[in-house]
């Protein structure tokens, strides 16, 4: 089994005196694809939030890679650049595809990166567009973009929400084969929120399902979607409205 990239018991974030997220426990494995599903206002994307180190946990043990995360102490920069987030709505600078691609690796003065971001750019199938103004690409090529930034940086983890939201279905198969790549290529751990439970299936090597902030259910995708043992998930993958 491999060892837990993220370890998290008895996590609570709260807003004020709201509670979004309750997780009593959660592991994500080194080199995995874990895909996060459930309905609109389950906690998932405040999940992502905790797991980039955007924002501390309320209560509770957030570890990384052996390392603990708490509420009273910012994450090292070390440990922060370790994860790079795409978000549903790629945004971009105001330059072109290249100089996108390669602001990440300037922030961290690796300024001799032009090789790596053109083999990048190949990964992703934009290498006849890196000289394009990035306000002129469609949404599935900047959405390539956007991975592609990330993908440059060689994080250990990977974090991915709704990355092919209102996107045709040519961009959405484009896009689960260069996450299939690097996950397989690069070893990089996986942690995609989707509503799609189609492309959960396709992807992923586990999902987990929240309900209400928490984490009613997590498996194997094949016991997930064949033998789900808690009755909302059975439920879940019928399509039938579960909150």
């Amino acid at each position: 089994m491999s060892e837990p990239v993220y370890q998290l018991a008895d996590v609570v974030k709260k807003y004020g005196e709201r509670v979004v997220l309750q997780v009593e426990s959660l592991e994500v494995l080194r080199g995995e694809i874990l895909a996060v599903v459930g309905p609109s206002g389950a906690g998932k994307s405040t999940l992502l939030r905790l797991l980039n180190f955007l924002e501390p946990p309320t209560s509770g043990r957030i570890r990384f890679l052996g390392s603990e995360v708490t509420s009273d102490r910012t994450p090292p920069l070390g440990m922060r650049r370790r994860v790079t987030t795409v978000f549903q709505r790629p945004i971009l600078l105001s330059r072109n595809v290249v100089s996108n691609v390669a602001f990440g690796l300037q922030l961290r003065g690796l300024r001799s990166s032009n090789e790596l971001v053109d083999e990048t750019l190949e990964k992703v199938g934009l290498t006849s567009l890196a000289r394009r103004g990035a306000r002129t690409l469609s949404g599935g090529e900047a959405q390539r973009v956007a991975l592609a930034r990330a993908m440059v940086l060689r994080p250990d983890v990977l974090l991915l929400d709704e990355p092919t939201a209102n996107l045709d279905p040519f961009n959405v198969g484009l896009i689960e084969e260069i996450v299939r790549t690097v996950n397989r290529e690069q070893g990089t751990t996986v942690v995609l929120v989707t509503h799609n439970v189609f492309q959960a299936r396709r992807l992923a090597h586990r999902v987990a399902l929240m309900l209400e902030g928490q984490v009613a259910e997590t498996d194997d995708v094949g016991r997930f979607f064949e033998s789900p043992r808690d009755p909302r998930t059975s439920a879940f993958v019928r399509g039938e409205m579960v909150y």
